[in-house]
């Protein structure tokens, strides 16, 4: 699969409720377990990703398969991203960084100005990733604040960024 495959990462009709969203979560959650020993324990909730308070994104390679997800919902005035994942098969050809521009670009266009997000050091590739994205270290927050070794990102969302 190359990149240019990939149809569309902005799906309305795909809201984090939806199977395609599910299958690709579960599969993250199982990567967190083999990273960490335990999947994600933060509390979600699936009306946390509805517009205009969240979102959810879903990925499709050119066959129709889900190849990659993310989304964010409100905390306070931010946006906090969630469940940004490519499944391996689609990754190393530029989809998270789509996932992430898309995601920036929904939050955005809902007012928000500043998208944060919490990740671990046993997934370097997503570190490297938000700071090559800008994204810098921000105060702690969430499930994880007072976990040692969590990383906690934000990034100002230009208000100029296409809607």
């Amino acid at each position: 699969m190359c990149e240019s495959r990939v149809r569309d990462v902005h799906d309305r009709e795909n809201p984090y409720a939806s199977p395609a969203a599910r299958l690709l979560c579960d599969e993250v959650q199982a990567e967190y377990v083999v990273r960490y020993g335990s999947g994600d324990m933060t509390e979600m909730a699936d009306a946390d990703f509805e517009p205009p308070n969240g979102d959810f994104l879903v990925a499709y390679d050119g066959s129709g398969e889900p190849v990659g997800c993310g989304g964010w919902r409100a905390h306070g005035d931010d946006a906090e991203m969630k469940r940004v994942y490519v499944r391996a098969s689609a990754r190393r050809q530029g989809l998270a960084k789509r996932i992430v521009a898309a995601v920036e670009e929904s939050a955005a266009a809902a007012g928000r100005k500043r998208l944060i997000l919490e990740t671990g050091p046993e997934q370097p590739e997503a570190v490297a990733m938000y700071a090559l994205l800008g994204y810098t270290p921000v105060d702690a927050f969430g499930y994880y604040s007072a976990e040692e070794g969590s990383i906690h990102l934000g990034k100002d969302l230009a208000s100029d960024l296409p809607h």
